[in-house]
């Protein structure tokens, strides 16, 4: 453990954004997960419907430095893809 009062600080900050991030990351995957779910059921609307929610999540998180920029386009993309697909 630290003995200096800014490393002491410094461990509960990176603790307090580590459950952060880890938070986000569970977030974006669940909201994947339930497009690909809604794809499987055949149901577009829904996929359509979390699909923008998944964008959204995926989005902020590459405002937050969470995910990189090539990363977030490249989950967005994927995803719209699937779901352009069912669509047809």
């Amino acid at each position: 453990m630290a003995n200096i009062k800014s490393a002491k600080k410094r461990a509960k900050t990176n603790e307090i954004r580590r459950k952060r991030n880890v938070a986000r990351r569970s977030d974006i995957k669940s909201a994947t997960r339930k497009v690909l779910d809604a794809l499987l059921d055949k149901d577009v609307e829904t996929a359509k419907a979390c699909l923008q929610d998944a964008e959204a999540k995926i989005a902020r998180a590459r405002g937050k430095g969470l995910l990189k920029k090539s990363t977030a386009s490249r989950k967005i993309s994927r995803l719209a893809k699937k779901v352009a697909q069912a669509a047809r």
